[in-house]
């Protein structure tokens, strides 16, 4: 599955415990696994807040989990990460790994 998209979410002031309560609403297997079409997602704390970076198999996919879990997700979930994120979006124009 070749990754063709990818998104960033930074929350000024999000905690990795708001990231924890989060993941566990809006990703499969209790936040293990990745939703369809998500080929890499790593999160961590920042000097001011917490970031997420997601790939992508397709734009379409990231709009189907956006639209249809992770946004209905995020918003009923308590002491979770607090939004709209800043959102920063590219589609994909190289990839390199180990």
């Amino acid at each position: 599955m070749a990754t063709t998209f990818g998104v960033t979410h930074t929350f000024k002031g999000g905690t990795a415990e708001q990231y924890d309560r989060s993941i566990k609403e809006v990703h499969p297997n209790d936040g293990k696994g990745l939703p369809a079409g998500q080929t890499y997602h790593a999160a961590g704390e920042t000097n001011d807040g917490f970031v997420v970076v997601a790939m992508w198999d397709s734009e379409a996919s990231w709009v189907k989990f956006r639209d249809e879990t992770l946004l209905p997700g995020l918003a009923k979930v308590q002491g979770g990460l607090v939004g709209p994120p800043e959102e920063m979006a590219f589609q994909v124009h190289n990839t390199l790994s180990a």
